[in-house]
């Protein structure tokens, strides 16, 4: 009987994931800031065959090491279709996170353990919200986690020398996705101390025998993989652009970044911040789970404190730069999440705890009514406005009416389970959610955000012969264009990719068109006889005919605005 309600229990955690996490699959194209950006690379590999240094348009992208955008490229290669293929990494890789906690809960604990760590990761907003985009963190969150699964299980339930060295492996894994695969081995630090003060579970298990110290080379070796043949490349090429590559992905966007950070600068209470709004509901069971912690503690069990120690020590590690970004911690909310499993099949017994849930449920669903109601029957300036702001064409009042069926799904839920079964009330609640989120909400807004209906737009007004140049572009942009598109750098002065712009399109002014951002018409060109294409992603965006840029020849291409756009990235 209990192996009947254990396979129930698996069953139906692993349909809820797979709803909660693919609903949407294949529905809706990648948005900014990031998606459009890594897809156009991953596009790009399997256009050109050349996967080494990642493009973007004619320029090279070295904010981010290429292993994500491999992935992507090889899904696209593997189905063939962009709107499954991007998001197929961060998909798997979050199924994979899961299938890890589960297993390693078992393992530390008992099958309730982690099966509780899971259901609450799950459901964790910042979890759930990153694994439904197609940006670099869930395939970090995966390797951190796979990282600290072998490391764990060789100190804890050790010796394993092989979970020891698939520990080191997927670091350095972590290494090429982000450059901060590394955090997984602070686990080293409290493990050490811990086991020198005598903490229960944890051994040296043998870190004075040769075989252990092959580590350290299995996490340079898929960073060798990485970086042997292209140092190579550079150091046999005299192409100015591939050694400010190199420079620039081994050095400005590691080092420097973390030291000397240029954006996202925050406090340093940033991070506590963003745990308390962010990774909601998980946290909020820390008042029936705190004794069974204090205990633990007492005990001195080394389970526990290995967990909570590491989680501290990363959110410390990114707390000591200037540059913040609330992604930056989220490798640690699996092992936050593991480290409550145990304690949580008690926690969520206790009525208070209920009502709680209950109330969150009840909460949510009357927020999201009164959302919905007053996008469909408030004053229609409001709708209007909220069209305007998304670049929709009449899309406000099925988003209002969205959000109805998101409240009516809740107060289904809510009715269903009632406060005695407030925890299944708010998991159902948000289970519709992101159902109706991934289904409904992201294809009616797609157009908008992914640029798809600006760039229909463009293609209507230009004759299907014609040529297209961008300039002060976004990725999306490329990306969605239905025919190649010139590009005269990206991260370049806007002024100077026009300067470019305007000479290509003289040697065939019949038949050549330059797509631009409203901020970057310079002076010289007549927006009269400018087409103007539409409002897009926050920006307006005009098709400039040859007959438009007549004076441009005559004078200097200032562009209003020169600011260079951000490269951005997470």
């Amino acid at each position: 009987m209990l192996k009947t309600a254990e396979s129930r229990e698996r069953w139906l955690f692993w349909l809820v994931a797979l709803l909660v996490l693919g609903a949407g699959l294949g529905l809706r194209d990648p948005w900014p800031a990031d998606e459009p950006r890594f897809a156009l690379v991953a596009k790009q590999m399997v256009d050109s065959h050349q996967w080494l240094f990642p493009m973007r348009g004619n320029e090279l992208y070295a904010d981010k090491p290429p292993l994500f955008m491999w992935l992507q490229a090889i899904a696209l290669t593997v189905v063939g279709n962009l709107r499954v293929a991007f998001l197929l990494p961060s998909l798997l890789a979050s199924l994979g996170t899961l299938a890890l906690l589960r297993d390693l809960g078992a393992r530390l604990y008992d099958r309730r353990a982690g099966a509780y760590a899971a259901w609450a990761l799950l459901f964790t907003f910042a979890f759930t919200f990153q694994a439904r985009r197609a940006q670099i963190d869930p395939l970090l969150v995966f390797w951190v986690t796979l990282s600290v699964y072998g490391l764990v299980r060789h100190l804890v339930r050790g010796p394993d020398l092989r979970m020891w060295y698939l520990g080191w492996f997927a670091a350095g894994l972590g290494v090429i996705t982000k450059g901060v695969g590394v955090i997984a081995l602070l686990v080293l630090i409290p493990a050490a101390v811990l086991h020198a003060r005598g903490w229960a579970s944890i051994g040296a298990q043998g870190w004075r025998r040769p075989a252990t110290w092959l580590g350290p080379v299995l996490l340079v070796l898929p960073i060798a993989v990485w970086l042997g043949p292209m140092l190579w490349a550079v150091e046999h090429s005299t192409d100015p652009a591939l050694h400010d590559y190199a420079d620039n992905i081994l050095l400005r966007q590691t080092a420097k970044r973390y030291v000397d950070p240029s954006h996202h600068i925050q406090p340093v209470w940033y991070f506590p911040v963003v745990i308390l709004t962010q990774w909601l509901p998980a946290w909020l069971a820390l008042p029936w789970v705190w004794s069974g912690w204090r205990d633990a503690w007492r005990a001195r069990d080394g389970r526990l404190a290995l967990l909570l120690t590491w989680v501290a020590l990363v959110v410390v590690f990114f707390s000591l730069s200037a540059g913040k970004r609330e992604v930056y911690i989220l490798p640690a909310l699996p092992m936050f999440c593991l480290a409550l499993g145990a304690w949580l099949p008690a926690a969520i017994e206790q009525p208070n705890a209920r009502r709680l849930a209950f109330g969150l449920a009840t909460a949510l669903t009357l927020l999201l009514g009164i959302a919905g109601a007053m996008v469909v029957f408030g004053h229609p300036g409001f709708e209007q406005r909220l069209d305007e702001a998304r670049g929709m064409v009449g899309g406000a009042d099925a988003l209002g009416r969205m959000m109805l069926a998101i409240a009516a799904w809740g107060a289904a839920m809510v009715f269903a389970f009632g406060v005695r079964r407030g925890v299944a009330a708010l998991l159902g609640t948000l289970t519709g959610l992101w159902l109706l989120v991934g289904l409904a909400a992201q294809p009616l807004l797609n157009d908008a955000s992914s640029a798809r209906g600006l760039m229909q737009r463009a293609a209507h007004i230009v004759g299907p012969t014609d040529e297209f140049a961008l300039v002060a572009w976004k990725e999306q942009n490329l990306l969605m264009a239905d025919r190649p598109a010139r590009t005269f750098g990206f991260v370049r002065d806007p002024a100077l990719q026009l300067r470019d712009a305007l000479v290509w399109q003289r040697e065939a002014p019949s038949r050549r068109w330059i797509l631009l951002e409203d901020d970057a018409l310079a002076s010289c060109i007549d927006r009269a006889r400018a087409t103007f294409v539409g409002h897009s992603n926050r920006r307006e965006w005009w098709l400039v005919p040859s007959d438009a840029a007549a004076r441009c020849a005559a004078k200097p291409v200032v562009s209003p605005a020169a600011a260079v756009p951000e490269a951005g990235g997470t």
